[in-house]
């Protein structure tokens, strides 16, 4: 695309990057006059609209060598960028290659839910071993794979009936000791947890802790309202308990990154000879597993990325927003059949755009691609796409209106535990060697039309998360009638500071947040970056000077007359008094922030030196990261990383959150060298700093609690229990009934905790 940019006269490009929404009609008309006659323009059109040459084409070296980065990043522990590669090497495979005896498809899939698997992604595990057998039947590899996902599900019926028949296609010795020792694990696990749920114990019988009661239908009112700071909103017709579900939807369209690999999928019939080995029971599961209807799902279900269905890998050449546009347009095209001749775009959704707010070569990218975009689609729908200025110009708004209202569909993923917990029926220094760790996972973007009309806050009222491609919303805390229902659009108080939540949603959204996180004072945006005062009997702060600014204009509407908080600001008291603790001094002399300036005594500090020593103590926190890359931890680096959290204590105030990541970090490096009591002190003081930064039933915090339930356990710390209820209550009130399915490892942690009492 940037040959066709460079092409553009510098008259017609000017007129675009000075455009707004009024002129798109014009620059619109005018470039697509400009490209029409050039044989350029056509020729990249071609590459995207055949499968079989070009941009979009199949290739086998690629394929191979993406599969090969795939391994090495396996092999390392780098399982989200595996499933990338492996992702990259199906969009390129062709069908019906073999590579050393086995479909290449096949193999590709099976090394892909193998990743899923280590990172705790059950059901997409699940999935591309079913995909992997649609293909070949007999890939015993796949059978167990999927044996191994139905098992961590508690599917454990299925996983039993996986296994068998991979046993059966089984030649080898060792591969049947292994799959049988598999078997035994799930039959002694079954066994265990029957026997689990007939014992009493707080951890089983605790209604709030009950994450396996279903939601009832999602019946909450919500009404669109229109607000002076943030334009339209969603407010609720009646007072919202806390964890209620509040809103339910599926997507308009949508962009996942671990779909198939492109081509049409078509049922497979099983040979005979392949199936007179087994029972009539299994026999009729296996057609059942290996005869997924991929094709129906796609034509029926899925039908806005019909167009692409030919082989063609626009999600690989073309940025999502485009790529969801063509999708939007495809099932807009679908609904409108067969009165979809000269289509217009104009009034296709009633969404709010920030055309006017893009950065300058992005109107000129979204021109481009609109007028590509729009000749692509042609050429699948022919007669029923009529190309002009004006619908060129509806497409660049509908581009705008995607990158403000689309959502990154997200999966929480857990590191190798499952893995870890299944082969381990106890836990043991050697068995877990590392804390469990949650981390985030984008695995797509979807346009979701309700959705989108939820208002962001930087301290949320309602969380939102997916399974699989729909989106669910929880209310997170009691909602009174009448109150709008506010989500995260992305860092969150407690996360970054509010200088640097505004950037990003200045960069992202192209807006400036003036919700309460923003526009009040909170110990979280005081304390986060912050340094400790010069006297150490001070728990004051003191600010560097890239926040000095915004916490000013918060302290205006926090301070009335001098010596007085504002009585009109409806604070409560416990606010107050732990702002008070750290900025005494600001408050009840009426004073601006001034930076490297104590806030509770006054005393200055020298922010240069505080930056150098901040820059030493990196050097030594990296070299600790670097080793948990290989699991051994060098002691030089565990003594170097001990000195640089003595040197922070020196320099940053307690709470300062990159205390708490280092704290955390040496409880990682104390579990990878077996020093489990050790490593247990340092989880702790970690969360303790996060509790101040987030509210203590925060999911940030139930993250972090999973980290030391998993060590409490490794040494039968009798207050594991406590922990895991703990867990429990908060996964029940951002996830509900969900909790179990997002959280696998959850369910493990607790049968665990159950032998140990």
């Amino acid at each position: 695309m940037e040959k066709l940019k460079a092409l553009v006269p510098e008259t017609l490009k000017r007129r675009i990057l000075a455009s707004t929404a009024d002129d798109l009609l014009s620059t619109s008309s005018s470039l697509l006059d400009f490209f029409d006659p050039l044989p350029l323009f056509h020729r990249i059109v071609g590459e995207l609209t055949d499968s079989e040459s070009g941009l979009c084409s199949k290739d086998k070296k690629v394929a191979l060598e993406s599969k090969l980065k795939g391994n090495e990043c396996f092999s390392r522990g780098d399982f989200p960028d595996a499933v990338q590669f492996y992702s990259k090497a199906l969009r390129f495979a062709p069908a019906g290659v073999d590579e050393m005896g086995k479909d290449l498809v096949s193999v590709l899939y099976v090394n892909r839910a193998f990743a899923f698997y280590k990172m705790g992604l059950l059901v997409e595990c699940l999935r591309d071993s079913s995909r992997a057998l649609s293909n070949s039947p007999g890939y015993i590899k796949a059978w167990f794979r999927r044996g191994k996902a139905n098992a961590s599900l508690g599917n454990h019926e299925d996983a039993l009936r996986d296994l068998t028949i991979s046993m059966k296609l089984e030649f080898s010795l060792s591969g049947k000791r292994q799959i049988e020792n598999e078997m035994k694990m799930i039959l002694d696990r079954s066994k265990e947890k029957t026997s689990s749920l007939q014992k009493s114990g707080s951890l089983q019988t605790s209604d709030e802790c009950r994450l396996d009661i279903p939601d009832e239908p999602c019946q909450i009112k919500l009404q669109c309202v229109s607000t002076t700071t943030k334009g339209r909103g969603l407010t609720t017709l009646a007072d919202i308990p806390e964890a209620s579900l509040v809103h339910e939807e599926d997507p308009y369209a949508a962009l996942c990154q671990v779909q198939a690999s492109g081509d049409k999928m078509y049922d497979t019939a099983i040979d005979g000879s392949f199936i007179y080995k087994f029972s009539d029971d299994l026999q009729k599961y296996m057609s059942d597993v290996v005869s997924v209807k991929f094709s129906s799902s796609c034509s029926k279900n899925f039908t806005e990325h019909g167009h692409e269905c030919g082989g063609l890998h626009w999600p690989l050449v073309l940025p999502s927003e485009v790529v969801l546009a063509g999708r939007v347009l495809a099932k807009y095209i679908e609904q409108q059949r067969p009165s979809s001749l000269n289509l217009s775009l104009r009034g296709l959704w009633d969404l709010c755009h920030n055309y006017a707010q893009l950065p300058p070569e992005s109107k000129l990218e979204f021109h481009v691609y609109s007028i590509v975009l729009m000749r692509c689609l042609q050429h699948s729908y022919g007669s029923e796409f009529a190309i002009s200025g004006e619908t060129i110009a509806q497409l660049v708004i509908l581009l705008s209106q995607i990158r403000a209202n689309s959502m990154a569909i997200v999966r929480m993923t857990s590191f190798d535990a499952i893995g870890s917990l299944r082969q381990h029926p106890k836990f043991s220094p050697a068995a877990d060697a590392s804390t469990i760790s949650m981390k985030q996972m984008k695995v797509g973007q979807a346009v979701y039309l309700a959705g989108s009309m939820f208002n962001h806050s930087c301290q949320p009222n309602i969380h939102a998360y997916f399974v699989s491609r729909t989106l669910y919303v929880r209310a997170t805390e009691y909602l009174a009638r009448g109150s709008e229902l506010e989500l995260s659009y992305g860092p969150q108080v407690g996360q970054l500071d509010c200088k640097d939540r505004q950037q990003f949603l200045e960069d992202h959204y192209s807006f400036s947040c003036k919700c309460s996180g923003c526009s009040q004072l909170n110990l979280s945006d005081l304390v986060l970056n912050s340094y400790r005062c010069v006297k150490m009997n001070c728990y004051g702060v003191v600010l560097d000077s890239h926040v000095v600014e915004y916490e000013n204009q918060k302290l205006h509407s926090f301070l009335g007359p001098p010596g007085m908080i504002n009585s009109n600001l409806k604070v409560d008291k416990c606010r107050i008094d732990s702002i008070s603790k750290i900025a005494r001094y600001v408050l009840e002399n009426n004073h601006l922030v001034k930076p490297g300036c104590c806030l509770n005594c006054g005393t200055e500090r020298d922010l240069e030196s505080l930056h150098s020593a901040i820059n030493e103590a990196d050097i030594c926190f990296r070299g600790l990261q670097d080793a948990f890359a290989s699991s051994e931890v060098p002691v030089n680096a565990l003594q170097d990383a001990l000195r640089s959290l003595d040197l922070l204590r020196r320099t940053i105030h307690p709470l300062n959150k990159r205390l708490a990541e280092m704290e955390d970090s040496l409880a990682q490096a104390f579990c990878l060298v077996g020093k489990l009591q050790t490593a247990l002190d340092h989880c702790q003081k970690s969360i303790k700093i996060l509790e101040k930064l987030y509210d203590p039933n925060h999911i940030a915090i139930g993250n972090e609690l999973l980290k030391l339930a998993s060590i409490q356990l490794s040494f039968e710390d009798s207050t594991a229990s406590d922990t895991l209820n703990r867990v429990a209550a908060i996964f029940l009130r951002y996830y509900g009934s969900h909790a179990n399915k997002i959280f696998p490892c959850l369910q493990l942690l607790k049968e665990e905790a159950l032998r140990n009492q």
